[in-house]
């Protein structure tokens, strides 16, 4: 293996439990027998990101510093461990950043995306707010040149979106996305991609409903100021969708999925609650004879061969989700932009924006 002549790179990191991060000099990490060291193209900013800057109860309660974010990034392999055979220096790579046990009864029966003891680079060991990461050869994901790096970069955000879009039948089928943050928004493009017949996008976030309307989704509905059970009842027939796809977290957002799914529905649940959200059992879901299905992360690695046979086909644009390409050291600009809520996706370059 070949290391980088430099010993120290640049990095956005947590040095301290409380709010902010910092940019410093670091050492470039040193790999074992079977990880690859990338020099990161791009770096994608995610919602938890901003947890973690501001440093919430949440991230209070996860995060050690000091700790380098980023868990969505795109690169070119530099060096690699004595026993790495599926990769070479010079590959264009992204990655899956949950790192599986492998043991567990989850890891050992098709389910390592709900791993018992899962960690994840970006979150439990320094991650891609760097000019360099280290990732075990396992979870590196080598890609084709061909797909752009914006979309490589991003690719951690969209699996989520297809293993969501992709956890039942959706072909011909009429779809509502609650929430259209990022994966919000990546879903409309799936689900449009793979046949959804109608996609209805609900956001009260007026600058997110624009951004739904640019990924065309079908119809983009204000719940705060329009009658969205009455306008889909409506478009449907009367039924109510076929599929919800839940993205926002919100206890209103949830509730109105649930209204708004047909009897015999699947709603897909994405979005993470802060508190407790109250649902009438037997009216909400047992008599609607609902199929409910939680969503954590991506198949590893069904939803990363799905997501790719997408992309190389050209089926989703996805760059109206794309609102800021930055510096990584301008990364506080990029978190004040989320805090406004006039950004979605904030894409960072360690070496300057291209």
């Amino acid at each position: 293996m070949s290391y980088p002549a430099a010993k120290t790179m640049q990095v956005v990191r947590k040095s301290t439990a409380a709010a902010g991060s910092e940019i410093c000099q670091v050492p470039i990490p040193t790999i074992g027998h079977t990880d690859v060291l990338v020099r990161v193209k791009v770096a994608s900013v995610c919602g938890t990101d901003l947890h973690i800057y501001n440093w919430d109860s949440w991230a209070q309660r996860r995060i050690k510093p000091p700790l380098v974010p980023g868990h969505e990034f795109c690169g070119e392999v530099v060096a690699v461990g004595s026993e790495v055979t599926s990769v070479k220096e010079g590959d264009f790579v992204s990655a899956e950043m949950h790192v599986n046990c492998g043991k567990c009864l989850q890891c050992r029966t098709g389910e390592a995306h709900i791993c018992q003891n899962v960690k994840i680079i970006g979150i439990d060991e320094d991650g891609a707010f760097a000019e360099f990461v280290k990732i075990p050869e396992s979870n590196i994901w080598k890609l084709d040149p061909a797909i752009p790096e914006e979309y490589a970069s991003i690719l951690d955000p969209l699996g989520n979106a297809v293993h969501t879009v992709l956890a039942g039948e959706i072909a011909g089928k009429t779809v509502a996305i609650t929430g259209c943050g990022p994966i919000g928004l990546f879903c409309i493009a799936v689900a449009r991609a793979v046949g959804a017949s109608t996609v209805f996008a609900l956001e009260i976030n007026e600058h997110r409903r624009k951004l739904a309307s640019e990924m065309h989704a079908d119809y983009v509905l204000d719940p705060t100021t329009q009658d969205v059970r009455g306008i889909i009842k409506e478009a449907t027939g009367g039924q109510g969708v076929d599929v919800v796809l839940e993205m926002a977290g919100h206890p209103d957002a949830i509730r109105l999925g649930f209204d708004v799914v047909r009897s015999g529905g699947r709603v897909s649940l994405l979005g993470l609650t802060s508190k407790p959200v109250s649902l009438n059992f037997s009216e909400d879901i047992i008599f609607k004879g609902l199929t409910i299905q939680g969503i954590n992360g991506r198949r590893m690695y069904q939803t990363w061969y799905q997501m790719t046979s997408l992309l190389k086909t050209g089926k989703l644009d996805l760059h109206p989700a794309i609102t800021d390409r930055i510096p990584m050291t301008d990364f506080a600009k990029g978190m004040e932009r989320l805090r406004t809520g006039e950004a979605s996706k904030i894409l960072l370059y360690p070496n300057g924006v291209k």
